[in-house]
Formats: C-alpha cells, sequence, structure tokens
C-alpha cells in the first residue's frame, strides 16, 4: 500500500463515488478506478460495493478506512504545517460540536475563522459525544466541543463550565409565567427525549430513577432540530440547555423555565492525546477559546463557569 493509493480510498470512501473525488483530488476517474483496483488487489479483497448510487464501502473497506483515515490525515498535515510554517496557517481543520453547542456557536464561530484564518479549510461535524469521541480517538477529529466527565475520556481536555438544563415547552404551556417547575412534577409529562445513547438521557433517566418515576416517553428524536420541532407542535416537554432555544423562545415558538433541583453538565474543549497537534488546528483553538468568552459576554451562551 503506497500513500496515494490509500488517500484516494479514503477520499472516494468519504463521499462515494469516483466523480467527486475525482474533482476533489483533481485527478482523473480512470486513475483514480486504477489505484483503488490494484489496492484491492494488493489486499485480495473488494473494498467498495459498485452500484447506481455510488460506492459503498464492504467489510473489509471500513476495516480499512478506521484503521488508516487517521494516517492520512496526519501526512496532510505534515505537508499542511511546512507550508504553514512559510506563512500564514493552512490546512483543513476538522472540529466536532454537539447539537446544543452548534445551533449557539457554528455560524458566529465559521464567519470569524474565514475572515480571520482564509488559508484554513474548517469543517464542521455536528453530533453526539460519544461519536465525536470515537472520532477524536481515531484521528478524523482535530478539535471538539462536547458533553462528558473529562476523566474518562483519555483526551486531552479543558473545561468549559457548565450548562444548566431547563423545561422547555411549547406556546401557552404556561412555563414562561413560572419561575421554576418543581422536577418530580416534569419528570411525570409526557416527554419528548433523546434516545438512550445520548448522554443527556441518561442524566433524565438518573433523576427520574432517584424519585421511582416511570419516565412517560412516547417520541424519541435524535435530530436535535426535529426535537425541538416535536414540541413546538405541542407533542410533550423536553430538557434542554436554555441557550440551544434561545432563538425559538424568543420569537415565541417555545417557552421555558428552570427546575426546582438544578440538572447540569460538564462541558469541555477535547483534542487528541497522542497526536502532535497542526499549526492550523493551534490557530482555530485559540480563535475557538477567544469566540466561546465572547459568546459568554455577549449572553447568547448562559454556560456557568466551573
Amino acid at each position: 500500500m503506497d500513500f496515494r493509493q490509500l488517500r484516494t480510498f479514503s477520499c472516494v470512501a468519504e463521499l462515494g463515488s469516483l466523480s467527486k473525488a475525482s474533482d476533489t483530488l483533481r485527478v482523473a476517474q480512470p486513475a483514480l478506478s486504477r489505484q483503488i483496483k490494484l489496492l484491492e488487489h494488493e489486499l485480495r479483497t473488494e473494498l467498495f460495493t459498485r452500484n447506481g448510487r455510488g460506492m459503498v464501502l464492504t467489510e473489509a473497506g471500513r476495516l480499512l478506512l478506521a484503521r488508516t483515515s487517521g494516517i492520512v490525515r496526519q501526512i496532510d498535515q505534515i505537508r499542511d504545517d511546512i507550508q504553514s510554517s512559510q506563512g500564514p496557517p493552512s490546512g483543513q481543520v476538522v472540529l466536532g460540536l454537539v447539537p446544543t453547542v452548534s445551533c449557539v456557536l457554528s455560524a458566529r464561530f465559521a464567519r470569524r475563522c474565514v475572515e480571520k484564518f482564509p488559508g484554513i479549510s474548517l469543517r464542521i461535524v455536528e453530533s453526539y459525544s460519544g461519536h465525536l469521541v470515537e472520532w477524536l480517538h481515531r484521528g478524523e477529529m482535530d478539535l471538539g466541543i462536547l458533553y462528558g466527565r473529562s476523566a474518562d475520556l483519555h483526551l486531552n481536555v479543558e473545561s468549559l463550565g457548565r450548562d444548566n438544563i431547563v423545561a422547555v415547552g411549547p406556546r401557552g404551556c404556561g412555563l414562561a409565567r413560572k419561575k421554576s417547575v418543581d422536577i418530580g412534577w416534569l419528570l411525570r409529562q409526557r416527554l419528548v427525549l433523546p434516545s438512550h445513547s445520548h448522554g443527556l438521557r441518561a442524566l433524565i433517566e438518573h433523576a427520574a430513577a432517584q424519585r421511582k418515576i416511570k419516565l412517560n416517553v412516547q417520541l424519541e428524536a435524535d435530530s436535535f432540530r426535529v426535537l425541538t420541532s416535536l414540541v413546538e407542535e405541542g407533542l410533550g416537554f423536553a430538557l434542554l440547555p436554555p441557550s440551544s432555544v434561545h432563538g425559538e423562545v424568543a420569537d415565541g415558538r417555545l417557552e421555558t423555565t428552570a427546575v426546582s433541583k438544578p440538572m447540569t453538565r460538564e462541558l469541555i474543549f477535547a483534542s487528541p492525546i497522542d497526536r502532535p497537534v497542526s499549526t492550523a488546528s493551534l490557530a482555530v483553538t485559540a480563535l475557538l477559546r477567544e469566540e466561546v468568552a465572547a459568546c459568554r459576554k455577549d449572553g447568547v451562551w448562559d454556560i456557568k463557569l466551573s
């Protein structure tokens, strides 16, 4: 296996198409196809299933991608770092954000990054904490802002503070007129929650178990935007950080209030522990810290310092 073959394989796997990979790598399709075939010949197995919709990874292909994607990114970063040493930072940086942070931070931060570092290609990935941690460990992501107990993650971590959780309901539900609601009352209502794989669900389940309450969950949504839209439709209450629904509350589409016994989650800034940090990642990290501080100062993100 040589690096050119692995880089071609990684690009085709990510885009799911030879034609898209050809445009990205600026290499003719027949040349890319030949590199894939040479790689399959050497490994004595098919890496893709070809169909009318594109290129789909086989089980062997998924294994190869998991083992090599981080290596390909590190070699690309070496090239970018050498080029950056002669001028402004350049190269790709992959930033992972949990959905409730992404809705507050991503657009503001992307604008600042484009203005300050035109040579950096920023890719923002939105997912839940468990997926972000896995991608950081595999080298597929450079930086992340996520929830979790920092000591358990085996990553370079920095605590950003704690996010409060509030009750969220539809317009006219009466939450806005209350200073707070009893957590026991809230947990007995019809709820719209993420699935059990989500850290927020575990936090709510734990609170219910302490009070011996069986949750009434008729609808689940692992998409943050779907979850809030279900609440808007009056299909149940949710528990979310207030910053994540600031716009909907301001527009009168949702109502929020505090819960009687505060529920919080630690929010952390994370990066891989076992790899050198690229020049572009260092620049993005510094800018990201500035933007988090600016969001606090502007009042659009009410995360509490630890």
